[in-house]
């Protein structure tokens, strides 16, 4: 840990910290008050019986009750701090403490809201949570601002959601979800994973159209539940990775459903996650459409076999128990093979050159990336990186979760990358200052209006011009 203090840190630095991903721990009883304004009572009785991560409303009746350390996800050793998660006013008063400038909150609770099965109480709960969390936050805009959660198992809510979150309720941040579970195909299997951006069940051109009209970002802060993911009991297991598995699902997805391609003004973020997965994904894309693009497809087409030669190599080099099967393997390589639909599975990303990935990828997409994770220098890594490229990483705090024990010591851990000479102090400006403009300013020049950062903000886009 860094000899020095968050605030001393911040104090040092000639650039502002933005903290991209703080979070809130609700107050469950008022969440549930506007609940019953939004929707009823009715409502809110359904909402007691659903599976959602609650706090201290938890009890063996509780569908979400367990016996294992799962139950155990929020801080309790440091009353304060957990006192600061849940009450605005007590956090805008220490952001000082903890070095943070300007602080986007995300929700707890609140995640599961867009997460629900049941399509009525979907609705209702992110009405509910959004006016919660606006009236809430609101009279401390100068130094916070909260994430509106979008429900997405369609576009038409999610449209509508978008639409009263920002034009009524005035929230510049939105959470959507990455995934949708759908029934099985026929009635029978197991259920589909919808990724929304490839192979959907819906056109989701509209929900992104929406999100450049309205100048916010799409940010995703969703885990994966596919394979092994949350299939035991032991809560490390199921969480190590699990964030990073649900950004890099998504993103993929994106990417090759041609999202990023036709919407060029579009910026994404893929949130406590970290960068690693985003690396290797990058790499990786290059590496697949260098050998499977439109052009390069056909040299795995069976048709291009001549069978005739690979058996006279099977006569001349073959052991004896392969020239055995001599017939069979005359048979197998002359037989005629059934084509293939969609052979170019990069149809919707119309790349010329491999470095098109600098505008596709690299430009549109920003990670989330924890103070304690070392992880994060490799998105600075320009030698390794193909062409050069730095992805955009950006700080988020996690701060009212488990992994911070600590919120005035969460900056120090990150400037321990600088003070340990792997990051750069001009890559740690970035980190927590400049890619975080990029993204919400990006979209809305005007996101840090009125806020104690105005100028700054300002001078930074003016000179990344």
């Amino acid at each position: 840990m860094s000899k020095l203090t968050s605030a001393r840190i911040r104090e040092d630095l000639d650039h502002p910290i933005i903290d991209a991903d703080a979070h809130a721990v609700e107050a469950t009883p008022v969440l549930l008050d506007y609940l019953a304004d939004v929707a009823g009572s009715a409502m809110v009785d359904r909402y007691r019986r659903a599976p959602v991560k609650r706090q201290f409303l938890l009890d063996p009746a509780d569908p979400y009750w367990t016996k294992d350390s799962g139950s155990w996800v929020w801080p309790t050793r440091n009353t304060l701090d957990r006192a600061t998660a849940t009450l605005p006013s007590l956090y805008a008063q220490r952001l000082d403490e903890f070095g943070i400038d300007f602080a986007l909150v995300y929700p707890s609770e609140g995640l599961f809201a867009n997460q629900l099965a049941d399509d009525e109480l979907r609705v209702a709960c992110c009405r509910a949570y959004n006016r919660y969390i606006a009236d809430s936050y609101r009279p401390f805009a100068d130094r916070m601002t909260p994430a509106a959660v979008i429900p997405m198992n369609n576009p038409a809510e999610a449209i509508a959601e978008l639409d009263y979150a920002v034009r009524t309720l005035g929230l510049k941040v939105v959470v959507l979800r990455s995934h949708i579970t759908r029934p099985p195909l026929n009635g029978s299997g197991p259920p589909r994973l919808d990724l929304l951006a490839l192979e959907s069940d819906y056109d989701y051109d509209p929900v992104w159209a929406k999100c450049v009209e309205l100048g916010v970002a799409a940010t995703f802060h969703s885990s994966a539940i596919y394979g092994s993911r949350a299939q035991l009991s032991n809560y490390v297991y199921n969480h190590i990775g699990v964030l990073g598995a649900g950004g890099e699902a998504i993103c993929k997805a994106l990417f090759m459903g041609g999202v990023t391609y036709r919407f060029p003004g579009l910026n994404f973020a893929f949130l406590e996650g970290g960068v690693g997965w985003a690396v290797s994904l990058y790499a990786d894309l290059i590496g697949h459409w260098q050998r499977r693009n439109g052009e390069r497809i056909g040299d795995f087409d069976p048709a291009n076999l001549d069978a005739d030669l690979f058996m006279q190599l099977v006569s001349q080099y073959g052991d004896e128990r392969t020239r055995a099967h001599e017939a069979t393997l005359r048979e197998m390589f002359s037989r005629p093979q059934p084509a293939v639909d969609n052979p170019d599975n990069f149809a919707a990303v119309p790349m010329q050159r491999a470095d098109d990935m600098l505008e596709l990828f690299v430009d549109r997409f920003w990670f989330g990336c924890e103070a304690d994770d070392p992880v994060t220098v490799h998105a600075f890594d320009r030698r390794t990186n193909p062409f050069g490229a730095a992805l955009r990483a950006v700080f988020g705090s996690d701060n009212g979760h488990w992994d911070v024990p600590d919120m005035a010591q969460v900056v120090a851990e990150a400037w321990e990358l600088v003070e340990r000479d792997v990051m750069r102090s001009d890559d740690f400006r970035d980190f927590m200052f400049a890619n975080p403009v990029r993204l919400h300013a990006g979209m809305n020049p005007e996101f840090f209006a009125g806020t104690r950062i105005e100028q700054a903000v300002r001078a930074e886009l003016v000179g990344s011009r």
